[in-house]
């Protein structure tokens, strides 16, 4: 990485941070975008540069979460199907920490932000959109399916549901207090059951590798 794409990466992550403390402190919806741009030193212009919202700067990783259900599917191992590359990466996710699944203790405080303001949890919704569309793009891509052909899109709300289900399911346990070891030993098990349904009817879709 070269000095000036360090540089770019250093003020995003220090826009971002300024903005989450700011957040927790008193609420999404109570703070603006002058407000963070005061804290972190810059000028409300380069906050924007960065971060078109203030909804982006709160769903900072938003992108990376969006393209992760179609990159799952289209990088899965040849002879697997969609619904077998979600479930592992769901559960490879769980045993590896990985933050976006939302098992670490302090994400409880992240979420009670996003409850408790209507933009957020519009924009909560409209990622699972986007992330639904982009993994039926690719059942479509895969499995030669014509563009009026609705299947490719059934399927995608179906795998995808269930994918925002889980980790509905570990939001509302971590925001409860749950210990993150008894919430991932309960899901867990649940994904192997609900993934296994709809494998049982999935094996082979798509067909494609």
């Amino acid at each position: 990485m070269g000095l000036r794409e360090l540089k770019k990466q250093q003020t995003r992550e220090l826009l971002s941070d300024t903005a989450m403390g700011l957040f927790a402190e008193r609420g999404f919806d109570r703070v603006t975008v002058v407000e963070v741009a005061r804290a972190a030193g810059v000028s409300p212009n380069t906050v924007f540069n960065y971060f078109p919202t203030k909804e982006d700067l709160f769903f900072d990783r938003q992108e990376e979460v969006v393209a992760r259900l179609a990159e799952v599917v289209r990088r899965r191992p040849a002879g697997s199907s969609a619904v077998d590359a979600v479930r592992a990466d769901l559960l490879a996710a769980f045993a590896e920490g990985e933050p976006t699944v939302g098992l670490n203790p302090g994400v409880a405080a992240f979420w009670r932000i996003v409850e408790d303001s209507a933009a957020l949890r519009a924009r909560l919704l409209e990622l699972g959109d986007r992330a639904e569309a982009g993994l039926a793009a690719v059942l479509a891509e895969e499995s030669g399916a014509d563009q009026d052909d609705p299947l490719p899109r059934i399927v995608a709300g179906a795998v995808a549901g269930a994918h925002r289900a889980v980790l509905g399911e570990v939001r509302r346990a971590m925001v409860a207090g749950e210990p993150a070891g008894t919430v991932r030993t309960r899901v867990e098990a649940a994904v192997e059951r609900a993934f296994g349904l709809l494998a049982s009817g999935l094996a082979h879709y798509p067909a494609g590798q």
